[in-house]
């Protein structure tokens, strides 16, 4: 009976809504994570008969036809791509992306990364870094003796000394975009990668071609909404045991049916 693989194949869709969700719930102080949502499509049908063929009985058309689904599969697991809110910190190396865009860090491999993640720290040698210690493209690097920090929306970083009052500029913070953002990679970390579906980076000023602005002393909190995901856990669950009782029902049926004598 082609239900049992059917509903198998409803219990494993609604297993990855849940793990979907249940990684979202487990990233809800994640900082400026989105929430993924999974996505799902009907797998090809079994064609009994045909829509438009010539019904052989009186030659009239099947306007219909028998087709007889065969389950669901995984389309995709999406990431949705909101702003969350932006939380203040005070920190100097503290900066959120009021907007579009993304910050570019190097990984020892020499590959570029980006993130949202404005929870910048100073290694020992000055350089501007992530909390995993990747550096920030391009390359800032602090004095030993400069005070305080101060970041402008544009990016542009400034320290201040003890003997002087106005900032000296230590470079620019720049941002990245792309044309389908859905399409990065994330590889952990708060950290994505660019891959043929997102398209190059394209690189610019903060505040320029569509690009937000840097607001430093902030971090963008997570976007997950958590009433919203345990009402959808509760759907998955009901959708689950819906699966589970037609695989009791066919079991039944298939019981039922080695009791004829």
């Amino acid at each position: 009976m082609r239900a049992l693989k059917i509903a198998a194949t409803g219990m494993s869709a609604q297993q990855l809504r849940v793990e979907t969700i249940s990684n979202n719930l487990s990233n809800m102080n994640t900082t400026a994570y989105n929430a993924r949502r999974a996505e799902f499509a009907d797998l090809h049908y079994q064609q009994v008969s045909r829509a438009g063929t010539v019904n052989a009985s009186d030659g009239t058309v099947l306007p219909t036809g028998v087709q007889v689904g065969l389950g669901v599969r995984p389309a995709a697991v999406s990431i949705h791509l909101e702003q969350g809110a932006l939380t203040q910190t005070n920190n100097d190396l503290d900066v959120a992306i009021d907007g579009n865009g993304f910050l570019e860090v190097t990984l020892p491999s020499g590959q570029s990364a980006y993130t949202r993640d404005g929870a910048l720290k100073r290694d020992a040698e000055g350089l501007i870094v992530t909390s995993d210690g990747f550096s920030v493209s391009p390359e800032i690097t602090i004095p030993d003796d400069a005070l305080s920090i101060s970041i402008n929306p544009e990016g542009e970083v400034f320290a201040y000394f003890d003997e002087t009052t106005e900032g000296q500029l230590l470079g620019q913070l720049s941002l990245a975009n792309f044309t389908n953002p859905k399409g990065l990679e994330a590889i952990g970390g708060n950290l994505f990668v660019e891959t043929e579906a997102s398209g190059g980076a394209n690189v610019s000023t903060a505040g320029e071609d569509g690009l937000g602005t840097l607001r430093q002393g902030y971090l963008e909190a997570s976007s997950v909404d958590a009433v919203r995901e345990v009402t959808e856990l509760i759907a998955a669950q009901r959708g689950y045991e819906m699966n589970a009782k037609v695989i009791s029902a066919v079991d039944q049926m298939m019981g039922a049916t080695t009791q004829v004598r």
